[in-house]
């Protein structure tokens, strides 16, 4: 093992967080870990400085510096802040893909224990609804922009394929809700079926994700690999992870094209912070991750099986790994797992090789189609009329303009014309859509139709209260859109 020793931006967080991340560091400085830190601040007092992101300049600039990070819980506490600590660090870096692995772990008796899970998630980690556009529509309704993007699914779909062959997994499932979200969804579905065939000795799937939640449980071990999007993802990686143990022993890696950030999945745990009782076990997995990352194989698998060892005796475990009034503390527990270095536990960890992620350029990314059309927009609207009075009053609106009211829909469901038997409870929240009565080619300046457009507008806005406007495009011939349910 070379001397030269790799610097990592460590923050010790909130809660317990100063507990486990002081006994990870002992392991790994008994291991020879390859590592120097750099202490740094987030989280809690942070936020209560008045610095509203929860993590101070000097923080980001040893992260953008040494390129690592190692991080306990954050916290945002109750009436300090906005965006939380943790999203701030993956939206500034561009931490955009979210490893969680999850595997059975000797010593950790579970409803599936034997089952042989050993899989990983693969979440996209900054973009789908969690992107955070949000807006109040009316006082009633709220709404939330599902943004997806062809780059932000290439990126992650080949991240989860790339993480494949360095751990020598065999199959890619891409878990999408293309059913329903055709545009959205979907587009991660298709980039999917374009990536697949460049990595022809994977095998490749697609589910979806409700029925990959149903799957997760009925045969977990079926699973190698699974990339999804933000929120789906969220969600079946707690899922899985209850599966072999939950939160408290789960780590993950956040990694972008500059900067990677390895973190415990739990929590701050307040209610036993400073009385010695925490669970290293997460954020010393995810320090046995960023070990790899850097390509110290030797000493994360040493790590890796003195903390297996450690389980599978069962003996010298915290309160939340034994069973009631037979748990030990923090530092009982690290002095065991230091003591067994060096040890090889009957549960061999994975063949690893260096994870090469493709770096994205520094540009604007845009894919001009071979021909755009302008085909008509969507008008929200304000008003507390029935859909058939606001049908008629938007057709005359519409009468003496190069636009045409093709229907009405009221929270995706279409009100106008009406659907014969159709019973749907209406909110102020309408969505008009009105197409021009001929498509207007558009060029690259894209300016064309804005006069109409500003026309029609006005006229609306004379009679009603209107929050935003969609236009409606054609791209090489298909449709850019989807149809409301019921059109």
């Amino acid at each position: 093992m070379s001397a030269t020793k790799t610097k990592v931006t460590a923050l010790p967080g909130d809660g317990i967080g100063p507990e486990v991340m002081a006994a990870t560091m002992r392991i790994l400085e008994a291991a020879n870990a390859p590592v120097e830190w750099e202490m740094a601040e987030g989280g809690a007092e942070v936020f209560k400085k008045g610095i509203i992101t929860g993590v101070p300049r000097e923080t980001l600039d040893s992260i953008a510096r040494n390129g690592l990070a190692l991080k306990s819980p954050l916290e945002t506490p109750v009436g300090y802040g906005g965006k939380s600590a943790n999203v701030t660090l993956r939206k500034h870096f561009e931490l955009y893909a979210n490893i969680r692995p999850v595997r059975e772990l000797p010593g950790i008796t579970t409803p599936y224990t034997g089952r042989g899970i050993d899989m990983v998630i693969v979440r996209e980690n900054v973009e789908d609804v969690y992107a955070g556009i949000e807006h109040m529509q009316t006082t009633t309704v709220a709404q939330c922009l599902k943004l997806m993007t062809a780059p932000g699914c290439e990126r992650i779909i080949r991240a989860a394929y790339e993480l494949a062959l360095a751990e020598e997994r065999k199959k890619v499932t891409t878990a999408t809700k293309a059913n329903i979200m055709k545009l959205t969804e979907g587009l991660m579905k298709r980039v999917a079926e374009m990536v697949a065939p460049e990595f022809a000795s994977l095998k490749s799937d697609h589910i979806i994700i409700d029925n990959c939640a149903h799957q997760l449980v009925i045969k977990p071990e079926a699973f190698d690999v699974i990339v999804t999007s933000n929120m789906n993802g969220d969600i079946i990686s707690d899922l899985a992870a209850g599966l072999v143990g939950g939160l408290g022993i789960a780590p993950s890696s956040n990694l972008g094209d500059h900067a990677a950030m390895f973190e415990a999945v739990h929590g701050s745990a307040p209610d036993i912070a400073g009385k010695g009782l925490a669970n290293p076990t997460a954020l010393l997995s995810a320090a046995i991750m960023l070990l790899r990352h850097i390509g110290a194989f030797d000493v994360a698998a040493t790590v890796e099986q003195a903390l297996f060892i450690t389980l599978a005796e069962g003996k010298n475990l915290t309160g939340d790994l034994s069973p009631r009034g037979h748990g030990v503390g923090t530092l009982a527990y690290t002095d065991k797992i230091i003591a067994n270095l060096g040890r090889t536990s009957n549960q061999p960890s994975r063949s690893y090789k260096k994870l090469e992620l493709k770096t994205w350029p520094k540009l604007t990314a845009h894919s001009e189609p071979n021909a755009r059309e302008l085909v008509g927009i969507d008008v929200f609207l304000e008003t507390d009329l029935g859909a058939e009075e606001l049908g008629k009053a938007l057709e005359a609106i519409a009468q003496d303009s190069p636009f045409v009211l093709n229907g009405i829909s009221n929270r995706g469901v279409q009100v106008y014309p009406p659907n014969e038997g159709q019973q749907t409870f209406l909110v102020d929240h309408f969505a008009s859509r009105f197409m021009f009565k001929k498509p207007i080619p558009l060029s690259a300046s894209k300016s064309e139709g804005q006069p109409e457009i500003s026309y029609l507008v006005q006229r609306i806005g004379a009679k009603f209260t209107w929050m935003h406007i969609e236009k409606l495009q054609r791209f090489d011939g298909k449709d850019a859109f989807e149809r409301p349910q019921g059109a």
